[in-house]
């Protein structure tokens, strides 16, 4: 791929995107070989659209016009376009009139308006000229043109209107405000929902590969659809073959004279991207590719599947898999088994994404055993278009998913990830388990030199956006049997209830380890009965100090239990408090003991069965963790004072390294960096030499200490590398001469002359910019204990206020900070205030490598910063998602769950 200096502009600048409707295009600069595209536009937009955006008639253009619309420097003049199956859509550029302000203007063929393709012209653009400094767009446009000026007032920024001689100019700058943001995650929300829906309300479906042969992968597929009881039209394409299992066989998909919404595909990878472009010209929305010999085969196959996912988006389609098991859904209305599996799963409220086609099977099976019920199923394959944040943004609003539940084998965009299931967990749960984990902590699939990001930060991404982290599948299953059948908890208190003390002190142990208070034990003696039970769970639930109840129960001989099953469902389905029941060496009680609804699926109220009694104690721990996150305010991300973003870029821009090396920062520059933040460090003086030690500590009146400051030195859990409380000359002497004798021995090292701090508790603060992740923020005490324990705090910025007061308690030694014993509290809401002043230096600033306050000094009348220390490495594309829409670039995807 050529690079920038060749193409002219940034790689980022080119991105494939989901219209409104749920299609999706590709948006680039414009190409000097573009001319005869554009001619091919301009014919098919009608004379009115002509009209509105030139302010005449203008039937045909000039050959000067396509010189001009198609030779652009990409800086001072930017042209984007919007393509759909090869063709120019629609188009849009600036140019700038004034040092930091541009006019823009767009053109959008008739065909396509309504998509929303103006918006995304707009998004992109104003990234663009952010990018190249323009801070301000203007835009003259015509009263009647209602639709465009509909475009600029809506996308979030603050417009200004002036209407002069029958034209209406409006004004705004294109700094990325809340609102703005807003706007655009609301628009990709619905995009990205829309275009998932697709897969679950076709109302036809074409197999296209289904062979007249029982035991192929394509009779399969027809066979499970035909079974699953699909409402809609099934059709098969096999051009060499008349019918397939009684039903005529189309030789293309083109040949079918219906509608087709959905294609499943099962022939050979290499003849894949002949039945897209089949497809595409059909006008089918998407495509289950349950065909093999992609990414999974080795190089070959994912330079195969990057042509193939280029090629589905460019002509507006979208893809599951390849390599996947496929779709499901259980809505009677559809009965939809678009899959090669034979289980059609019971319906239910939980929606389910994974990745394995072997592993989708056995969650079926499972799914069946438990009698869960699902609302929708995915098993996504190489995953290399559809992925698990087009089904979060899909299940936020299925009013027939109220749990979701991901199986995670790696990563591709966490960030992403983390801004949608903080949104979608405040509505419905979301579970996730986070398997093949490596030895080094990371995700098999994932290459660990990727991401400089630790697991501690991939497991504090999960509880900040309120996502239920489990270790397998069965503990999923636990969880998700809870949520979809019992109430929240409103707090932490358990009863155990149960014929049996042991299995009672089981629960009580494991409870203990979940975080669980056992406020009530009822032990109701070996001999109880089913009234003895209803006694007893009537008991604890009227109980004001309990939340929550687990019932144990041990049969007696000869006995099935079945009585007193009867009773869990009956008292668990009036119950306002979650109930789960444990039945050990009992046969023939199931899994769940349910209530059913009135569409024969498990009602709200059904009470999970479970074998062991540390299984239903862990599942209501997870739950209890996520109701007790659900009650905390999320917080706000109210304004901070003195912060000067626009400042610190230009700073930045000035101090960046060329090319992709890392820059280390001096102190002055981290200073100043700091400085734009509302951040400063405590005044300190390099020196050399005594005399200029001297000068320091007589500059800064004295009561200053004396720092060695070589790594190795500062490390030094004896601190020997600082000389403290230096008054006078003489202590400079002494100092000086105690801390050279010190490095001669190590070797050189420089030294600052610093004011004393107050004393207080050493904390250090960190920021770092991942490949994956984007902008981490750490936190810990500073010093050896915490690196040697590993007690480091991590958050995903932008942080709210409640994740900055989450983040400092979460270490295990914050009690330090609030009085431990009887020391003197410190001030914590300072300390805060400084977490959330680097989280957005690092949110706004994806150039800055790292950035580490090592050494802040928290005392109860505030925080000095005593040391600090960043790198500066370009970012390029890394962040190019934060400011416009755009789904993950092909070449990116063969490695990513999170893809899009």
């Amino acid at each position: 791929m050529p690079d920038e200096e060749q193409r002219g502009y940034p790689a980022h600048w080119e991105a494939d995107v989901v219209l409104l409707d749920g299609g999706t295009a590709r948006l680039r600069p414009i190409r000097p070989d573009d001319a005869e595209l554009i001619v091919s536009f301009y014919a098919r937009v009608s004379p009115q659209s002509k009209y509105l955006r030139f302010f005449a008639p203008y039937p045909e253009l000039t050959p000067r016009d396509l010189e001009r619309f198609t030779h652009v420097d990409y800086r001072d003049r930017v042209s984007l376009v919007v393509m759909i199956a090869g063709a120019i859509v629609g188009i849009g550029g600036y140019d700038v009139i004034a040092s930091g302000e541009a006019e823009v203007a767009f053109l959008v063929e008739d065909a396509q308006q309504g998509r929303g393709i103006g918006q995304l012209l707009l998004e992109h653009l104003a990234q663009a000229g952010r990018e190249r400094g323009v801070g301000r767009f203007v835009a003259d446009v015509l009263p009647e043109n209602r639709r465009m000026t509909k475009v600029f007032l809506d996308v979030g920024y603050a417009v200004l209107r002036e209407f002069e001689d029958g034209v209406l100019r409006l004004e705004f700058p294109i700094a990325p405000t809340d609102t703005a943001i807003g706007v655009m995650t609301a628009r990709e929300h619905r995009a990205e929902s829309r275009s998932t829906s697709r897969f679950f309300t076709a109302r036809g479906v074409a197999v296209i590969g289904a062979s007249r042969r029982e035991d192929t992968v394509g009779r399969a597929l027809v066979r499970n659809l035909v079974v699953g009881g699909y409402t809609g039209r099934v059709y098969v394409v096999n051009p060499a073959a008349e019918a397939v299992a009684g039903m005529p066989a189309y030789p293309s998909i083109r040949d079918i004279p219906d509608p087709v919404d959905l294609a499943i595909v099962a022939v050979p990878a290499d003849a894949v991207p002949d039945v897209v472009l089949d497809c595409a010209d059909k006008g089918v929305h998407g495509l289950v590719v349950v065909s093999s010999g992609f990414a999974e085969t080795g190089d070959e196959g994912r330079r195969r599947q990057r042509r193939l996912v280029g090629l589905t988006r460019s002509y507006g389609l979208r893809l599951v898999g390849p390599n996947c098991l496929g779709v499901i859904n259980t809505d009677p209305e559809v009965s939809l088994n678009a899959s090669l599996s034979r289980i059609m799963p019971p319906r239910g409220r939980v929606g389910f994404f994974c990745q394995s086609g072997a592993l989708g099977v056995a969650i079926l099976e499972t799914v069946a055993r438990r009698g869960l019920g699902l609302s929708t199923f995915v098993s996504a394959g190489n995953r290399a278009d559809v992925s698990g944040n087009d089904l979060l943004q899909y299940w936020e609003d299925d009013p027939d998913t109220e749990v979701v539940l991901l199986y995670l084998e790696s990563f591709g965009n966490p960030r992403k990830f983390s801004r949608i299931a903080r949104r979608v967990g405040r509505q419905k749960p979301v579970v996730a388990v986070k398997s093949g984990h490596s030895s080094q902590g990371f995700p098999v699939g994932q290459d660990v030199k990727a991401t400089g990001a630790p697991r501690a930060a991939i497991d504090a991404m999960f509880r900040q956006a309120g996502v239920i982290s489990v270790d397998s599948l069965d503990e999923m299953f636990d969880v998700a049997q809870v949520l979809a059948h019992q109430p929240l908890p409103a707090g932490p208190r358990l009863a155990v209830v149960g014929n049996s003390d042991a299995l009672a002190l089981l629960a009580a142990d494991t409870a203990l380890s979940v975080g669980l208070v056992v406020t009530a034990t009822i032990s109701l003696g070996a001999d109880a009965a089913a009234e003895d039970f209803e006694r007893g769970l009537d008991q604890a639930i009227d109980d004001p100090e309990v939340d929550s109840v687990v019932a144990v129960y041990i049969p007696a001989l000869d006995t099935t239990g079945e009585d007193v099953a009867t009773v869990f469902a009956t008292v668990g389905e009036q119950s306002d408090k979650p109930v789960v029941s444990t039945f050990l060496a009992s046969e023939g009680v199931p899994e769940l003991l349910r209530v059913p609804d009135v569409a024969g699926v498990a009602g709200r109220g059904s009470v999970p069965s479970y074998p062991a009694p540390e299984a239903a104690v862990r599942a209501l721990g997870r739950v209890t963790s996520y109701a007790e996150w659900l009650d905390r305010p999320p917080g706000t991300t109210t304004p901070l004072d003195r912060i000067d973003g626009p400042a610190a870029a230009g700073l930045l821009a000035t101090w960046l390294p060329t090319g992709d090396d890392t820059s280390p920062l001096s102190a002055a520059q981290v200073g100043e960096l700091l400085g734009c933040y509302g951040l400063s460090l405590v005044d300190s003086v390099p020196v050399s030499s005594l005399e200029e030690a001297v000068a320091a500590g007589e500059r800064l009146e004295w009561d200053v200490v004396l720092k060695a400051t070589a790594p190795r030195l500062r490390q030094r859990p004896d601190l020997a590398h600082v000389w403290r409380s230096i008054g006078d000359e003489q202590s400079m002497r002494e100092a000086w001469t105690g801390l050279t004798g010190m490095v001669d021995e190590a070797g050189q090292a420089g030294f600052v002359v610093q004011r004393m701090a107050r004393p207080g508790i050493p904390v250090m603060v960190g920021a770092m910019e991942d490949p994956l992740f984007g902008p981490i923020v750490s936190f810990g005490l500073a010093g050896p204990p915490s690196d040697l324990l590993g007690d480091v705090a991590y958050r995903i910025p932008p942080l709210t206020d409640a994740d900055a007061a989450d983040l400092v308690r979460e270490v295990r030694a914050a009690p330090l900070l609030f009085g431990y014993r009887d020391s003197e509290a410190v001030d914590v809401a300072a300390l805060e205030d400084v977490i959330r002043r680097l989280a957005r230096l690092k949110d706004d600033q994806p150039d800055v490598a790292v950035l580490d306050l090592g050494l802040v000094m928290v005392s109860h009348s505030g925080v000095e910063v005593l040391r600090a220390t960043g790198s500066l490495r370009r970012s390029g594309a890394a962040r190019s998602d934060r400011f416009t829409r755009r789904l993950t670039a092909p070449s990116a995807s063969d490695d990513t769950l999170f893809g899009s």
